[in-house]
């Protein structure tokens, strides 16, 4: 199955995700190390339009200067993200985002690395939050089989780049949510201390 035909589905899960996430719960921490939910939330709204954006081959810049400066004291920040996640996937849900080369960052892309990222992203940060909220995440096996792939081939230039933490061993017959995490450098493991 193509990503952008699991794109929806992805959103949908980790959306479902961030609509149970309690405000008492923005302080707690991660598996993914830097991040605590709130600093994780405001990483997925700070770069949601850029990502959406780049589907249609535009460039945006994000909505603030800093992560850090995404104010989720005013409004509905769960509906705000929830929004964002279905924008993003349904602008990679179109086959044309997924054609030759697109604007992120500031310089242009391969459309299927970002599309593919995208996709990492919704189902990695979503686990991460979905684990410091003691909550479940039910990605579906096609999702998962995708997302696996793709990780499989950019894990090497993600920790190069800092986006990974060094690879945790997971065994080749763990789940293969399990294995993702692992090659993203997270413990399958983890637990809220």
């Amino acid at each position: 199955m193509d990503g952008q035909q699991l794109m929806t589905r992805a959103a949908a899960t980790t959306a479902k995700v961030v609509g149970a996430i309690e405000p008492s719960q923005l302080t707690a921490p991660t598996p993914c190390a830097e991040y605590d939910v709130r600093s994780l939330v405001n990483h997925l709204l700070f770069w949601g339009p850029s990502l959406e954006a780049a589907a249609r081959k535009e460039a945006r810049m994000p909505p603030a200067a800093a992560e850090s400066e995404i104010d989720l004291t005013s409004g509905d920040w769960t509906s705000d993200l929830a929004g964002q996640l279905r924008r993003t996937a349904d602008a990679w849900s179109d086959p044309a985002a997924w054609d030759g080369v697109t604007p992120l960052g500031g310089q242009d892309s391969p459309a299927p690395l970002i599309g593919g990222m995208v996709l990492v992203e919704f189902v990695v940060h979503g686990w991460d939050l979905a684990r410091a909220t003691g909550q479940q995440t039910g990605y579906d096996d096609d999702v998962l089989a995708y997302v696996h792939n793709e990780t499989l081939g950019h894990a090497p230039f993600g920790r190069e780049m800092g986006l990974y933490g060094p690879e945790v061993p997971v065994s080749p017959d763990a789940p293969l949510l399990d294995r993702t995490l692992g090659l993203t450098g997270r413990d399958p493991n983890w637990t809220r201390t």
